[in-house]
């Protein structure tokens, strides 16, 4: 199915995102998690792509199948362009075709020092236009910053960056993370001025371990309030309290994003079942 229609038939939707293992070729390794987020019956599960190489890539496509298959979950494939060329990415396409996947989250990527970058593509806008053309059957999603992307010269620079994106064709939108919904909701209304009427998944990533949360905030911008940084002093020495702290803000962030009327909750998970679970167990009767 289609996520752009889970959107309309729903108020409000459940996603989590996963990573595939890096070198289990079997997945075996994912299969209690897979059982866990499964079972918390999620809209869809968006499943991350490597920045280059057809061993990372494979596992992508072999883990959404396993979802859609035996899970009866709908996948939403990251599908990244920086790397790849047009011919690479419909081979890619046409591999997802063949699995009966339909869904995908357009992305540019991040830049890997390692890997020459192909001339192709700059802009995930340019991945969706050229999606859009050349496989328009496809469900595109895309990616927004509420605090505005990190290589963007301001916040209006990247709105305006978004609006290209819909214009160029996504369907629906998933955000990176926050920690401060005031952020999220200043974000919403300057889409809404600049006419951009995507649904939009909100990118909620519980906290349980410091040093994780320190790194990815460095990778994407997000900043940190103060509230969360006392948190974070006081139980970053003793793992049961702050992960115990750090459901509690996560469940506090999306029981305030419902009640504002969020169109979907999309929990980063980091393959942790044991998060996603305590969450859901907290909104069962929200969403």
């Amino acid at each position: 199915m289609r996520i752009d229609e889970i959107y309309k038939t729903k108020k409000q939707v459940l996603s989590f995102e996963i990573y595939p293992p890096k070198r289990d070729t079997t997945l075996t390794s994912i299969d209690e998690t897979l059982q866990v987020l499964c079972g918390l019956k999620p809209d869809f599960i968006s499943v991350t792509f490597g920045a280059g190489g057809s061993t990372t890539n494979s596992l992508t496509v072999n883990l959404a199948k396993k979802i859609k298959r035996e899970y009866g979950i709908e996948p939403v494939v990251h599908l990244t362009c920086i790397n790849y060329d047009h011919n690479e990415i419909l081979a890619f396409t046409d591999e997802l075709a063949e699995a009966g996947i339909e869904n995908v989250l357009a992305l540019r990527g991040d830049r890997n020092p390692d890997i020459e970058p192909k001339k192709e593509f700059f802009y995930a806008s340019e991945l969706v236009a050229f999606l859009k053309e050349q496989r328009g059957n496809l469900c595109i999603g895309g990616a927004c910053y509420p605090e505005g992307h990190t290589e963007a010269s301001d916040k209006v620079t990247d709105i305006h960056n978004l609006k290209k994106k819909v214009d160029a064709g996504a369907d629906f939108l998933v955000s990176q993370l926050f920690f401060d919904n005031e952020m999220y909701y200043s974000f919403r209304e300057k889409m809404r001025i600049a006419d951009i009427s995507r649904p939009v998944s909100a990118g909620i990533m519980p906290v349980i371990n410091r040093a994780q949360i320190e790194r990815m905030v460095s990778l994407c911008g997000a900043s940190l309030p103060e509230k969360f940084r006392r948190i974070l002093m006081k139980y970053e020495n003793d793992r049961e309290a702050l992960f115990d702290a750090g459901m509690a803000y996560a469940v506090n962030q999306i029981v305030d994003l419902l009640a504002n009327e969020a169109e979907g909750i999309h929990i980063y998970t980091m393959n942790n079942p044991a998060v996603a679970k305590r969450i859901c167990d907290s909104i069962r009767h929200l969403i």
